[in-house]
Order: C-alpha cells, then structure tokens, then sequence
C-alpha cells in the first residue's frame, strides 16, 4: 500500500490540492507531519475532503518512518556531484521496483521552503527525483506530487502472494549491519572513507530490491 507523506507542508492551499490530486490518481492513504493544515486547505481539497479527514497527523518524523517497510525521499536537487548510494530515481523507475509490493511503501515529499533535510533523505531507501529544466529544476510541492502520482498510477500493484512478507526496517538494518561486520573481518578496503561508501551502497540496494522477510533473515544469520 503506497501512502504520501508529507514533512511539514507549509503551505495550506498545497495540502488541500495534493488531497484533490491523490483522489484523481486513485490514492487515499495521507500521512502529515507537522503541517499547516487550515481551512483553507479543505476548501482547495473540494470533493476531497475525505483525504484529509482521514489523514494520519503525526509530530515526529522519526515514528512516520516506523510506519513503513520501504521509504522513498524526493528531492528537486539531487546535486551534480556523482555519488552511488544517493543517486536518485526516476518516477517510472520507481514504479517499477515497487510493481507487485506487498509492504507499505512511503513516498516523502518535503517543505516547500527547503525540500527534506540531508539527514532525512539519508534515513531512506531510495531517493527520487523528477527531471525537469536546468534553467528553473524546482517544481511546486502540488505538482511534484501530481507528477509522482501520475507515473505510479500507470502501474498499480498487483495481487501477491501472502506467504512473502516485505523486509522490516530492522531486519533491513540487521543485513547491512552484517555486511559491514564482513567487510570488517575482511579489512577490506583498506581505507576507511571508501569502506563507508562500500556499505551506503549496499544499503541502498537493500532498499531497492524491496528483500522479503526470509531472505533479510536468512541474511542476518551469516
């Protein structure tokens, strides 16, 4: 089940049209943290209002993570400088990993004013970013989700097998723990900067392989 979260939305106007744009794409399930919801955000809703009535409002971003097995950050900066374990993907790339996921997936969307802090995109699996012109990249908070909304909707999940139960976040944790464990054993590499980045690596193709709780398990157990 996908569920859009919202990190502090600023803006009461954008909360009401991203509540209109989940109902036009077939999304209900919104998370709030700490937003600036008024009346005036029910008005923009109109005839989704339900959206934000049955929205889960929350103070901490910390325990909105809890609630997930596979969390997506956006960013509109996604900076020029190449590194492995922060490159973004692209709306239909996403679609494409969580095609068939049984677990609960959160996409974040962050402050109109300044995005998701570096410190929040870091606590995801993955990070997203939509391609746009290099003479103005930063789309409105509204359109950005409407966009995301857009490609995902293309491809809905489809009926999956109970017996496969998506990775927890700890069972996630565990694995890269592991792996970081061997690396050590191994002292390899050698230099400690380039060990780090061995293992924000890896832990992003745990989070982008969406693992299953028996295989993270089986994982931990090495």
């Amino acid at each position: 089940m996908i569920s859009v979260v919202l990190v502090e939305p600023e803006g009461p106007a954008n909360i009401g049209m991203i509540a209109r744009t989940m109902k036009n794409f077939g999304f209900s399930r919104l998370v709030l943290i700490n937003p600036n919801l008024t009346e005036e955000s029910y008005a923009y809703a109109v005839h989704a209002r339900d959206v934000l009535e049955n929205a889960l409002i929350l103070d901490s971003f910390e325990e909105v993570l809890e609630l997930f097995n596979f969390t997506v950050g956006t960013t509109g900066k996604p900076g020029k400088r190449f590194i492995p374990h922060r490159a973004p993907l692209m709306p239909w790339e996403l679609a494409e990993i969580i095609k068939n996921y049984p677990g609960e997936v959160g996409i974040f969307f962050g402050r109109e004013s300044i995005g998701l802090k570096n410190e929040e995109l870091d606590a995801m699996d993955v990070t997203l970013t939509i391609p746009t012109s290099e003479e103005y990249p930063v789309m409105n908070l509204a359109q950005a989700v409407a966009v995301v909304l857009y490609e995902l909707s293309k491809k809905r999940p489809e009926p999956y097998v109970e017996a496969l139960k998506p990775a927890t976040r700890e069972e996630k944790k565990a694995l890269v723990r592991t792996w970081e464990k061997l690396l050590n054993t191994l002292d390899y590499p050698k230099d400690a900067e380039r060990k780090e980045v061995f293992v924000k690596v890896f832990q992003r193709a745990v989070g982008r392989t969406s693992s299953t709780e028996g295989k993270s398990t089986r994982s931990s157990d090495l």
